[in-house]
């Protein structure tokens, strides 16, 4: 689903770098000791934590070794960031060996989300923070909310694979998951971001990259099925032309709580 470091960085990579930097300012953490990044990808949380937080360290963890292989390519901290390929749900750290842990964009894609964030308590410090972020599908992320109204509308057939489906991304889920894990003073708020794309190629061609759910939907298209859906996208923009800039706000929900 998601395994092209390129590609993912030109499908998501640029809204996962704006929200990044909020996420870490909503986490609370303190300028110091060691964070663990669950699900670190190509990197952009790991890189946010270290800019805003220049006395913390990062160990990034992800499954897929062509992420960590891109990460580190990236890496302009030195040996302050490792990545490193793991699974968040079965992590090889002792107990209590981070002083905080984040994660971005992942947990919906985790199979078991509450075991992983077991394991993420586990490893944390007590009084350490713990929190992560996903899109809000449904209503917020709206890049993917016009692509996903477009093809129901007019494949009945793709409403089965619509991302708003996902666990995790509705209000209350995160904040719920948190209790069920065993943290404390734990808290849940939306974060929103604004990104532009430079004209309708721009936001449509990262869609044939067949990454996530919505790739492989455009990849499992014929030729007609696939330019009514490109015509039922820049209808539903509103676009004159397909030349014109297009700013799309995407909203995620956001948790913290604390080991």
């Amino acid at each position: 689903m998601f395994s092209d470091a390129e590609a993912y960085e030109r499908f998501m990579g640029r809204w996962s770098r704006l929200v990044a930097p909020l996420l870490v300012a909503f986490a609370g953490i303190d300028d110091h000791g060691r964070v663990l990044d669950v699900g670190s990808g190509t990197g952009s949380l790991a890189f946010a934590i270290l800019k805003q937080k220049p006395h913390c360290s990062v160990l990034g963890i992800d499954p897929s070794e062509e992420y960590v292989a891109y990460a580190v390519s990236r890496n302009a901290f030195g040996a302050r960031a490792i990545f490193e390929v793991g699974d968040g749900q079965k992590l090889r750290f002792a107990d209590a060996t981070f002083e905080n842990s984040l994660s971005l964009l992942v947990l919906n894609f985790i199979a078991d989300p509450l075991k992983a964030l077991r394991e993420v308590r586990r490893v944390t410090k007590a009084g350490g923070h713990v929190a992560a972020a996903v899109w809000d599908y449904g209503q917020g992320m709206r890049m993917l909310r016009v692509f996903w109204d477009a093809a129901v509308s007019i494949d009945p057939n793709a409403e089965a694979r619509d991302e708003k489906h996902m666990h995790l991304c509705r209000a209350g889920e995160l904040y719920e998951l948190w209790n069920q894990a065993g943290f404390k003073n734990v808290e849940e708020r939306s974060l929103e971001i604004t990104t532009r794309f430079e004209n309708f190629r721009d936001y449509w061609d990262a869609f044939q990259l067949k990454q996530g759910p919505a790739g492989a939907y455009v990849a499992s298209l014929d030729h007609s099925r696939l330019q009514a859906l490109r015509s039922e996208v820049k209808r539903r923009l509103g676009l004159s032309t397909e030349n014109q800039t297009i700013d799309l706000s995407a909203r995620v929900w956001a948790v913290r709580g604390t080991v």
